[in-house]
């Protein structure tokens, strides 16, 4: 009976108020530190639309710094799984909209959103590694959303010196109130446009080292061992 209570849409609702109520408990008591890497231009990054790319494990956070951070709306990428809607209730009660579809349920149609949305100027944003990994090896969407939409990826990763990585297939980093909080951000990453196949891979490898390298560097301010990416698995484009 509890489980059908949490599948229904009241349950469902109940979750995401307590997720949003704690996520906003730890940004409210945790300190944060931003750190930019040189490349990284803020006024232009504020005046075009681009795409940001964070692990799976990483998630709990970052849509909540975007929104208290920036006047721009996020739109993020979201699986229309059981999981994915409880994410996408939970960032909707922080004014951040939700582009719905996967590797393996809508991809191309979201594909499509993901690159409208940033044509249109605005920021969207994307876990490579998701919904359902491997753990920290991206999928080539991302390389294609960006070289479609003409944008710069832009990786992300933060940590926390309070918090706990689950066993999950992600290992996701829950954190705990009362700690400090780094958020790291890489230099942009361009596709060509007139990238082929073999040209995309090349942009997906150096967006996974990139975000590998971002979160390592968050965990490494933080006093935090980084787990490493899953060995095996097949990726899904």
């Amino acid at each position: 009976m509890f489980k059908r209570f949490l599948d229904s849409p009241a349950g469902m609702a109940v979750l995401a108020w307590v997720a949003a109520s704690y996520i906003r408990l730890v940004w409210a008591t945790c300190r944060w530190e931003l750190v930019l890497d040189p490349a990284v231009d803020r006024a232009d990054l504020e005046a075009r639309g681009c795409l940001f790319a964070f692990w799976h494990a990483r998630m709990l956070l970052l849509p909540t710094a975007f929104n208290a951070t920036t006047r721009r709306r996020l739109h993020m990428m979201i699986s229309g799984h059981r999981d994915g809607r409880l994410v996408a209730a939970v960032i909707a009660r922080f004014g951040l909209a939700t582009v719905v579809g996967s590797s393996s349920r809508r991809g191309a149609g979201a594909l499509r959103d993901m690159v409208g949305v940033i044509r249109r100027g605005d920021w969207a944003a994307i876990t490579p590694d998701g919904p359902r990994g491997p753990r920290m090896r991206a999928q080539i969407g991302v390389a294609a959303i960006a070289q479609l939409a003409d944008a710069p990826v832009i990786p992300v990763g933060y940590s926390t010196t309070r918090g706990r990585l689950l066993g999950s297939w992600d290992r996701m980093l829950v954190p705990f109130p009362f700690g400090r909080v780094a958020v790291v951000v890489g230099p942009p990453i361009a596709i060509a446009a007139e990238a082929d196949e073999a040209g995309l891979e090349t942009g997906r490898q150096a967006i996974e080292a990139a975000l590998n390298r971002v979160t390592r560097d968050a965990d490494n301010r933080c006093g935090r061992p980084t787990p490493e990416p899953a060995d095996t698995g097949r990726r899904k484009g």
